[in-house]
């Protein structure tokens, strides 16, 4: 490490775990982030100030004024700017030493295994259920760490999948939920901090997988409800009849999941009140006894 990465990295050093062995895999790590909008955000800017080597932003979306109050990457400045040059030029601003690789494209079935390719790990920032449930079967597939991150009003998830060994968001919620039945942040909202919260619970989780120390969230997921200020943990196994890790998967190769139209049994419970995908009374269905 040169002198000035000594000092810019001081207060890291300092912690046994994160020694200059270990930052020397973060400078070699590659981290792929699909969505600088509000996980991206906090995510991508801890991660440059970590100084991970090579960053790799996905998004085909350009800022908007209504994206301000949350996706902290971004100014008023960026506005009608591709999200991908707005959140580069930042983090190149903040850690010139890190490499930032813009992919100002929409994620699909057809371009996912070339862009996860070059990485190492993957962070899911993305705000649509086709692009989650693609993400996770990609990383499943060919067998790269997703650290998933989602948010709705107050409350927030995070959990890590490490692809062909630990469960996945498949053995949580087998299917798609159908169209309607889980409002989108346009129609229900978004607490600004929830998603700098879960981002940078993500952005952790990229770290101690990269430099090899802690205890990832792994066949684990995090429930924070910023409301009440309180935490849940739920265990997530690995469901025999998951479509993708389960005993007889249906799932061999990616396809981009489709709204559905019949409600799956992980959320009919959730019907009535128009819950998060994840709600707590929901998760509780996967603990197990």
């Amino acid at each position: 490490m040169r002198d000035e990465q000594v000092w810019r990295y001081a207060r890291h050093l300092m912690l046994p775990e994160m020694d200059e062995t270990a930052h020397e895999r973060l400078q070699s790590g590659r981290v792929l982030v699909v969505g600088a909008g509000g996980l991206g955000s906090a995510a991508l800017y801890y991660l440059a100030a970590a100084g991970v080597g090579h960053l790799g932003i996905v998004d085909h979306d350009i800022v908007e004024l209504s994206n301000l109050q949350r996706q902290i990457l971004h100014s008023t400045a960026d506005i009608d700017r591709p999200k991908t040059e707005s959140a580069a030029q930042k983090l190149r601003d903040l850690n010139p030493d890190v490499e930032v690789v813009c992919h100002q494209e929409r994620l699909t079935e057809h371009n996912v295994a070339d862009l996860l390719a070059d990485y190492d790990v993957v962070v899911d920032g993305v705000d649509n259920f086709a692009s989650r449930y693609l993400l996770n079967d990609a990383c499943v597939l060919h067998r790269k760490t997703l650290v998933e991150g989602a948010v709705l009003r107050y409350t927030g998830m995070v959990t890590t999948i490490k692809g062909g060994e630990s469960s996945c968001y498949r053995c949580l919620f087998p299917e798609i939920p159908p169209e309607g039945l889980v409002p989108c942040a346009a129609e229900a909202g978004v607490f600004g901090p929830v998603a700098g919260v879960i981002g940078v619970m993500q952005a952790a989780e990229v770290l101690k997988a990269l430099a090899g120390f802690g205890r990832l969230l792994t066949n684990r997921l995090l429930y924070v409800d910023l409301l009440t200020m309180a935490c849940d943990e739920f265990k997530v196994s690995r469901q025999p009849d998951c479509p993708i890790r389960g005993e007889h998967p249906t799932i061999t190769e990616l396809h981009e999941a489709e709204i559905t139209t019949a409600l799956c049994r992980e959320c009919q419970a959730g019907v009535q009140g128009r819950r998060p995908h994840w709600d707590a009374e929901l998760l509780k269905r996967h603990e197990p006894e």
